[in-house]
């Protein structure tokens, strides 16, 4: 047997037997993740911490939970900007807050929100929109490390110069500067948003529904599930909107191979932005 294919096995092997360790010590559920991007982030973990299997890094995380708050940055990608791919904003500025003008109260998700940039990127949107103050937007990530930086809301000052040309693209009525405070090379954003804010422990693994809502946007997440794991993500999107209630994609997702594609109307078609049938 061709040796490189041999390695190849057994590190799918110790990768199966790890993600069930994971499962097992600490009930978070990676086994319908992308394998082929597991395989990648799992290489780049064993490199940092100097392990030479996945067995010995099964052994490091199993043994050490610190080590596995550690590893949920390879888990989860935490790669975001505010107000990334401006056109997104400004289809949901065009489409979708026309629509929810007309709700008393509103309840929008961000599933999978990283470190927060989506967040608060939405409730500036909403803030411009004359929306904020009757929103709540109820942002989840398994990644506790992310969700704290989420709710600081605090941004190295270097990348405030892309957010703000985002900010204009997306069709932003002010400066973005008009948010945040400048101090200590960092970006503190108004904390006036924040009271809108829910943060929550969530998992689209393992987790259920926890709230009706008006939309869900989870933007680059399902990108990293196999196809059992991004129907039943959706399927939770689903189940959690509104009759008519929407769903935003990332720029490279969409329903076309889902269970779950005739329960969802285009709306905006290059955005991925979907309305519940």
């Amino acid at each position: 047997m061709d040796r490189a294919l041999l390695e190849e096995d057994i590190f799918d092997i110790e990768l199966k037997l790890l993600l069930e360790g994971i499962l097992l010590r600490y009930q978070h559920d990676f086994r319908d993740y992308s394998v082929a991007s597991l395989r990648r982030r799992m290489q780049q973990a064993m490199e940092r911490y100097g392990c030479a299997t996945v067995s010995e890094l099964q052994g490091r995380i199993l043994h050490e939970p610190a080590m596995f708050a550690q590893m949920l940055q390879f888990f989860t990608v935490q790669v975001s900007e505010m107000f990334r791919d401006p056109a997104y904003f400004r289809a949901l500025r065009e489409k979708v807050v026309p629509i929810l003008q007309t709700y008393p109260s509103i309840k929008i998700w961000v599933a999978g929100c990283s470190s927060g940039e989506e967040v608060w990127s939405l409730a500036i949107m909403l803030e411009e929109e004359g929306l904020l103050e009757r929103a709540m937007i109820y942002a989840t990530d398994i990644n506790v490390e992310a969700l704290a930086a989420a709710e600081a809301g605090i941004y190295a000052i270097e990348r405030i110069a892309q957010f703000s040309e985002n900010y204009k693209l997306s069709g932003g009525k002010r400066s973005l500067s008009d948010y945040y405070t400048a101090a200590y090379n960092g970006a503190i954003f108004d904390r006036r948003l924040r009271r809108h804010f829910v943060f929550a422990d969530h998992s689209l693994a393992t987790d259920s529904v926890f709230s009706e809502v008006h939309m869900v946007s989870c933007r680059n997440v399902m990108i990293y599930f196999n196809k059992d794991l991004q129907d039943r993500a959706v399927g939770l999107f689903h189940e959690t909107l509104v009759n008519r209630g929407f769903l935003g994609l990332g720029m490279k997702e969409n329903l076309l191979f889902s269970r779950h594609a005739d329960s969802f109307r285009e709306l905006s078609a290059a955005e991925k932005i979907y309305q519940r049938a």
